[in-house]
């Protein structure tokens, strides 16, 4: 009897130590994940937690046998207060090892799920997104010792260590003067593996091969829009703004994986994005100039698909200046390689413009007269005429060429304005979405003042150079952007990648952007942009199966610590985002009615935001 007695009470004493365990395991996800970043390294918050996926996911309404997705008789926004008892007093707080986490960019991701991709072929370099179920939903904390950001243009030269950390590019790259360590800051000499003494200088000596306009390399206004592959910091994008070229700085997260981040940092507009297998997010004929210096790119792999990738970028007429050892080296693999481009560009009908030195500037033609005079059979093939060269979310690459429109065959070019006239010129290629001169007009006029209204709401908070890097999440024609041209700010138009494909509009207007699904994170860093600009964005959302708390935590991760948010939707989103401020450590600035900025849409409600500076204990202490 006394053996049977003793495993009783060891039965109930075990169940007991199990009940406590369980409490404190429950107490410790809930109270750990807000305070466990003290501990650099503890995780505050674990993929598979459901307590805390549920603060993110598409939880809001119903229980978990509704697999995450909500009934689609059920509505969002619109909810009466009280009716959502989900809505969280707080977030949950990342570790700070994920002061830097990219959602879709994630190589522990890749590795976590086993994703069999080709190296070779560049895949771990893009976009792979993480399940529901391993999403981080947490706000990410800014690194130890972290301050507001140098405004521009002092930005363009130095900023702050503490808030990017890495100074391995300074020693890796001391020789070519990418960037320096000064103190408290990394300054940025303006060099680059092939222009050690100065972007400028290697700038002028392009505009002078091309024999462009007083040697100026935006040629009097006909080059505005340019592509960097590889670009490093940035540093060739950041010199060109100053004669009004816009450079769209691209380089992968690679072994250089801060390289991006920096440019943002800088204030410059920059991508994170590879010439892999995809198509990049990039409409057809965007660029006048691509430029590759030093970019470590096989250019003929895959019968030169690369090659014709950037084919498909430039414009009729448009420049590939390329810098590299190939160019001038005399060793027999530089021969080999140069020997085999030079066939390959040729088959494409690019001639030589220029080549001096380390330089060769190749230029494509303005017409299709080259490609229908080549032998049958020549490769590579043009393109299929049911391929449409502008649809790019997520399509592979084809190793063909892309022939022009029967418009800018018939106009022997692109038809485009010079800047900065292409800014308010109606498009040409306004016909192929059906709208008018007169829409496109009436548009610019809409946008022009709401942004005046826009900053007048801003007005006590801003100064001219509070904000440098803005992002138009939802853009039609880019008329925002255009609105902000006085401005010291540079504009990343977002076009929805399941909307009008509109994003070639916008570069014929000498603007630059990309496509993107919301329901996805963006393809840059945490804390990049001042401002975000949010037109009808959380209503289009409701439409689609995710969540706008996702929403809500990817712009919280890509917004600046004291930068803005400017919502324009109906009354119920407004009512819905206030319920969340507290939580994402967002504070409102102002409320106002569409009334007195447009005479359409006057339902519509502006509501300003600002996002405080916060900081971990965990941070504050090791910033001491």
């Amino acid at each position: 009897m006394r053996g049977r007695s003793d495993g009783v009470q060891k039965k109930r004493l075990i169940t007991s130590v199990c009940v406590v365990a369980i409490f404190l395991g429950f107490l410790y996800v809930y109270y750990g994940s807000i305070f466990g970043s003290k501990s650099r390294g503890a995780s505050a918050i674990e993929y598979g937690s459901k307590s805390l996926r549920r603060l993110g996911s598409s939880y809001l309404s119903g229980d978990e046998d509704t697999d995450g997705k909500q009934d689609e008789s059920s509505t969002i926004f619109g909810q009466e207060d009280g009716e959502d008892n989900n809505t969280p007093k707080s977030f949950p707080v990342c570790d700070d090892r994920h002061s830097e986490l990219i959602p879709c960019l994630d190589r522990n991701l890749i590795y976590q799920m086993r994703l069999k991709l080709d190296l070779s072929l560049m895949e771990h370099y893009e976009r792979h997104c993480p399940p529901q179920e391993r999403r981080y939903n947490c706000l990410i904390p800014p690194p130890p010792g972290y301050k507001i950001p140098i405004n521009w243009p002092k930005s363009r030269d130095e900023v702050w260590k503490a808030n990017i950390p890495h100074t391995h590019l300074a020693h890796e790259k001391s020789d070519q003067n990418w960037m320096v360590v000064k103190g408290e800051k990394i300054v940025f000499p303006g060099g680059g593996t092939h222009f050690h003494y100065g972007a400028d200088k290697y700038i002028a000596s392009i505009a002078k091969m091309l024999n462009f306009s007083n040697d100026k390399i935006n040629n009097e206004g006909r080059l505005r829009t340019v592509l960097d592959v590889g670009c490093g910091v940035a540093s060739f994008g950041a010199y060109l703004l100053s004669s009004d070229v816009i450079t769209m700085s691209l380089a992968p997260n690679d072994v250089h994986q801060n390289q991006i981040q920096f440019a943002l940092e800088r204030g410059i507009p920059a991508y994170l994005g590879v010439l892999g297998t995809k198509r990049l997010p990039y409409p057809s004929r965007s660029f006048e100039l691509a430029h590759c210096s030093r970019c470590r790119i096989d250019w003929l792999q895959r019968d030169g698909i690369l090659l014709l990738e950037l084919d498909r970028l430039l414009r009729p007429g448009g420049y590939f200046a390329y810098s590299s050892p190939e160019a001038y080296a005399q060793d027999e693999e530089d021969l080999r390689i140069w020997k085999e481009m030079s066939t390959l560009v040729k088959r494409m009908c690019w001639t030589i413009a220029s080549k001096k030195n380390q330089t060769v500037i190749w230029q494509k033609p303005l017409t299709n007269d080259c490609y229908m005079e080549r032998e049958p059979g020549t490769l590579p093939p043009l393109c299929r005429s049911d391929d449409d060269p502008d649809k790019v979310w997520g399509v592979p690459m084809e190793a063909c060429i892309t022939p022009y429109s029967d418009h800018d065959q018939r106009v022997k070019g692109s038809g485009l304005a010079p800047w900065p006239s292409r800014l308010t010129a109606p498009p040409p290629r306004l016909a192929d979405f059906g709208y008018s001169n007169e829409m496109f007009e009436k548009d610019t006029e809409v946008w022009q003042r709401r942004v005046e209204s826009y900053w007048s709401l801003l007005s006590s908070k801003i100064s001219s150079n509070t904000l440098r890097n803005v992002m138009d999440m939802k853009t039609n024609m880019g008329s925002f952007a255009a609105a902000l041209k006085d401005k010291d700010v540079w504009v990343m138009n977002v076009v929805p990648e399941d909307g009008p494909n509109t994003l070639k509009l916008i570069y014929d207007r000498g603007l630059i952007g990309t496509v993107h699904d919301w329901c996805q994170a963006f393809s840059t860093y945490p804390r990049t942009f001042d401002l975000l600009h949010a037109w009808t964005v959380f209503s289009d959302i409701e439409k689609k199966d995710c969540s706008p708390e996702d929403l809500l935590i990817e712009m919280d991760r890509i917004l600046r610590p004291t930068g803005f948010i400017i919502i324009r939707d109906k009354q119920p989103v407004i009512d819905f985002i206030k319920k969340y401020l507290a939580a994402l450590h967002w504070e409102a600035v102002t409320t106002a009615d569409s009334s007195s900025d447009s005479d359409q849409d006057g339902d519509d409600i502006v509501f300003v935001i600002q996002k405080k500076l916060w900081l971990t204990s965990g941070s504050l202490r090791d910033s001491e």
